[in-house]
């Protein structure tokens, strides 16, 4: 059984809980669909100030709608085309303070105002992104794009 720690409001994420927690929930499991479900819960109901989380798969082409928690989304992303085609395009995580300062920014949920995008990557070839939004501006920190690119990293040792 899994028992959540989500956090009031006032408390930062508490990564060190989070990781491990991420890492037991996908140890035993090679399935990507299930870990990036599992995954998407784990992180919407335990960082604080979010109000979407979850993955976008790379097709070969463009970017598709993967498990995730929140509003309804954007189904298809092109490469290159706000924070999530552009953080899987170059391939690396953008960390967008205020989303509405973005050039071409995407936007799939109107309350959203500051967003987290990290690549999904395992040698050399691209799986997809972990997208998270929050309404406040600001919200995502240094801190949080080091914990969230760890927690990638433990994805990416999940799959094939």
């Amino acid at each position: 059984m899994f028992i959540s720690t989500t956090l009031n409001e006032s408390m930062r994420t508490d990564y060190t809980t989070l990781l491990a927690q991420a890492k037991a929930l996908i140890a035993d499991e090679t399935d990507a669909i299930a870990n990036m479900a599992n995954l998407s819960a784990l992180l919407y109901h335990n960082m604080h100030d979010v109000n979407w989380a979850g993955f976008y798969r790379f097709t070969g082409e463009e970017l598709l709608l993967g498990p995730f928690h929140g509003q309804p989304a954007c189904i298809r992303i092109a490469m290159g085309k706000g924070v999530c085609g552009t953080a899987a395009t170059q391939r690396e995580t953008q960390l967008v303070k205020d989303v509405h300062a973005f050039a071409g920014h995407i936007a799939c949920d109107a309350a959203s105002n500051a967003e987290i995008v990290v690549p999904i990557v395992k040698r050399g070839k691209l799986f997809g992104v972990l997208d998270i939004d929050s309404p406040s501006v600001g919200r995502f920190t240094l801190e949080d794009k080091v914990a969230l690119e760890q927690l990638v990293s433990l994805l990416v040792d999940r799959l094939p």
